[in-house]
């Protein structure tokens, strides 16, 4: 993900896919600083990141709330 910004809301209102989508990103902006990375898409472990696939299903999960299929992007 190259932006680190991300919205601000109160942890009450926060549900628990959100918490984990926040949890994930937390990770994976800290693993771009450790690597001097601006996005994952200029490193070299983009297809194989096991880090970004699982942001990517939280990111999933965090917009369809946990109930899977029918969601479209």
């Amino acid at each position: 993900m190259e932006s680190t910004e991300q919205i601000q809301t109160s942890p009450k209102s926060r549900d628990q896919w959100e918490q984990a989508l926040d949890q994930k990103h937390s990770e994976l902006q800290q693993c771009q600083t450790e690597h001097t990375l601006k996005s994952c898409l200029s490193c070299p472990e983009l297809l194989e990141c096991t880090l970004r696939d699982a942001y990517v299903k939280a990111v999933y999960e965090s917009m369809s709330k946990g109930h899977g299929g029918g969601f479209e992007f």
